[in-house]
């Protein structure tokens, strides 16, 4: 058989990959993507040296990456992602003299870089993200030349970037996120003429933003988010004419938004949310249709973007006149002010005492963020009629949910917890607690938003905001709701509630573990964005403590480990976070096909179709594509070793290079 092709790929087969396949040695092009192969590689892929073109990615397959592939002398790409592979990299591929793409993406692989990596001068793309690698990134890779695109993103390399990099002249993309790099960003990265996508974010980057970035005319993506960096937006970014969606949230910078952004005519998209910057927004698309979350965070922004208060402008003709009229009238103003100072002092000391005289009548009332306590609960009431069951809109095991109008316009949804026997009522008010302790932590837009919160002797309330469409549960159990949540929008909710998890594990400190990822838990709004709600199991990992708590969790959603251990990880989620990405497009519970999901040696495979909601078409093209990702990253958080489990950190990144977006 003078076999030269054969191509298997995106279909639903499963099992393990057919032996003795290359035996006439022709064999070129082999491609098994996208299926449910597993097992390890036949030994005939090591010897079979005419391979060209080899697809093996999103399968189950195991292997030593070192040791089950050999020297091919006329393999000119591999894909090996998305797989089981282990082991270390291997000098092999640099004995490919015509190997020009080589990607290894989200597997087990350990070590270093070896640094006779300066010698695979030939390669064009090269994907070593999403595994375990360690160390520095080697000065070597300064001499791929020919290199364009560059993945390095979710591994656990440290120190700094090399200054080599200068010499990478044809390199357009470039990920290195998810590592611990630091020093400030080097300067040579803006002697990369042909860069078009740059991300450094979730590092530990620090100085300022190096001006020379701003040469990268043809950049079109910046993301620096979650890192160290200070100083202010350097103005000359106008020069960054091609810029189309910039990212620098989470950081420490300072100063005003320079208004040299609103030249920029291209840029679509921006988060500036969680620095220190002041002052209007530029006048430009991109920041007046900016959400308020990616605003927000700031000491104080204002404009005419969404959740901002307006500017209040001063003419700089009339700064004179104002200056004249201020200084004769300072003094008196000193001596007022501390006249009325000590009369209100002495005013609100007798407010004080008799708010405690009140309180204990009333039974206390407590207010955080946006409300005032008192005023918020006689609002409440009110508005629902003394909690009136038509205003209901939710039941759970602690509480009933009502939906609240309230006078000033606002629609917002109140948890009112329900009275428990004594012994109970101490667990129900530890919830009450702790959904505020980490709601007042943390803010993500995949995060449901805590308005306030009111404690009174006879009810404890939860004021949220509210959103339109309800839980996902809520959905999937209507029929024409489910119908009109397309396969788009379900990846885009699989996305949400990813990166909020993400969030929480990795970005707030201490951590913070959720404990009940659920169907129900999950609410949707008006755009069918996730919002990750309920956190009144919700654990803050104290780091140097053994972290054993009670149980906690919803049966069927349960990481498997907990039922012989009370020791809560991160891990939990990330199972939970396997079952209800499962559910979201099969749009029921998976129920017990759980259990040979989680197998990676079972031979009962499921096919795609199987784990499909039958109320909508079949998918193709790229969605299909999504759907498969997802499929394979709920597979291996669903595995009964959680150590073996990748982090929400590892999963979110995956969805956002490895999907389209929505």
């Amino acid at each position: 058989m003078n076999l030269t092709t054969l191509e298997l790929g995106v279909n639903q087969f499963t099992g393990y990959l057919p032996e003795n396949i290359c035996r006439s040695g022709l064999l070129q092009y082999f491609s098994v993507n996208n299926n449910h192969f597993i097992g390890r590689v036949p030994q005939f892929l090591k010897n079979c040296t005419s391979l060209v073109r080899v697809h093996m990615n999103g399968n189950q397959l195991v292997g030593d990456i070192s040791k089950d592939f050999g020297v091919y002398r006329n393999l000119q790409f591999i894909d090996l992602s998305h797989n089981y592979f282990h082991g270390k990299i291997s000098s092999n591929w640099g004995q490919c003299p015509k190997l020009g793409t080589l990607q290894m993406s989200g597997n087990n692989i350990t070590g270093g870089i070896p640094l006779d990596i300066g010698n695979w001068t030939q390669l064009h793309v090269l994907d070593l993200s999403l595994n375990h690698i360690l160390g520095a990134i080697p000065k070597e890779l300064g001499k791929l030349t020919s290199l364009e695109k560059l993945w390095l993103n979710g591994n656990q390399l440290s120190s700094a970037l090399p200054l080599e990099f200068e010499s990478l002249a044809n390199l357009k993309f470039l990920d290195v996120s998810s590592n611990k790099l630091t020093d400030p960003i080097p300067h040579i990265l803006g002697n990369l003429p042909k860069l078009y996508n740059l991300n450094l974010s979730h590092n530990n980057f620090s100085g300022g933003i190096p001006k020379p970035l701003m040469s990268l005319i043809h950049l079109s993506v910046l993301d620096l988010s979650c890192n160290s960096l200070s100083g202010e937006i350097p103005s000359e970014i106008i020069k960054m004419q091609s810029l189309e969606d910039l990212n620098l949230s989470h950081n420490c910078l300072s100063g005003f938004i320079p208004t040299a952004f609103e030249q920029m005519h291209g840029l679509l998209h921006v988060d500036v949310s969680y620095n220190e910057l002041q002052g209007p927004i530029p006048n430009s698309k991109a920041f007046v249709q900016a959400p308020m979350e990616d605003l927000e965070g700031n000491k104080g922004l204002c404009g005419n973007g969404r959740g901002l208060r307006p500017c209040k402008h001063i003419s700089k003709r009339s700064h004179k006149g104002v200056l004249v009229v201020i200084f004769p009238i300072v003094g008196s103003l000193l001596f007022l002010l501390a006249f009325f100072g000590i009369l209100l002092v002495l005013q609100r000391r007798k407010k004080d005492l008799q708010s405690k005289e009140s309180n204990k009548d009333n039974g206390g009332l407590l207010s955080v963020l946006t409300f005032d306590g008192r005023k918020m609960y006689e609002e409440i009431e009110k508005a629902t009629e003394g909690f009136n069951d038509i205003y209901c809109i939710g039941n759970g095991g602690c509480g009933v949910v009502y939906k609240a109008n309230l006078p000033f316009g606002e629609i917002v949804a109140v948890k009112k917890l329900n009275p428990q026997p004594d012994g109970d009522q101490k667990i129900i008010q530890k919830q009450f607690l702790n959904e505020i302790r980490a709601l007042t932590e943390i803010r993500h837009r995949n995060i449901v938003k805590l308005h306030g919160y009111c404690s009174h002797i006879r009810h404890s309330l939860l004021v949220y905001e509210y959103l339109e469409c309800g839980s996902m549960r809520t959905i999937m159990e209507n029929e024409e709701a489910a119908k009109e949540l397309d396969w788009r929008k379900r990846l885009n909710i699989v996305k949400g509630v990813a990166h909020a998890l993400s969030y929480m594990h990795h970005d707030c400190s201490p951590p913070i573990i959720h404990r009940d990822i659920k169907s129900s838990n999950i609410l949707i709004d008006s755009q069918h964005e996730a919002h990750v709600s309920d956190f009144g199991t919700a654990k803050l990992l104290e780091l140097n403590s053994s972290n054993w708590t009670s149980f906690a969790g919803t049966y069927g959603y349960i990481a498997p480990e907990l039922a012989y251990t009370m020791k809560v990880s991160e891990k939990c989620d990330v199972y939970s976070f396997g079952v209800l990405s499962l559910e979201v497009i099969k749009g029921k519970h998976p129920g017990d096909s759980i259990f040979s999901l989680s197998s990676p040696s079972t031979k009962e495979n499921i096919h795609l179709n199987d784990v499909l909601d039958q109320r909508l078409p079949f998918p193709d093209g790229q969605i299909l594509d999504d759907l498969v990702v997802v499929v394979n990253i709920a597979t291996e958080c669903l595995k009964a070793d959680p150590q073996s489990r990748p982090t929400m950190l590892i999963i979110s990144q995956v969805l956002s290079s490895k999907t389209s977006r929505s």
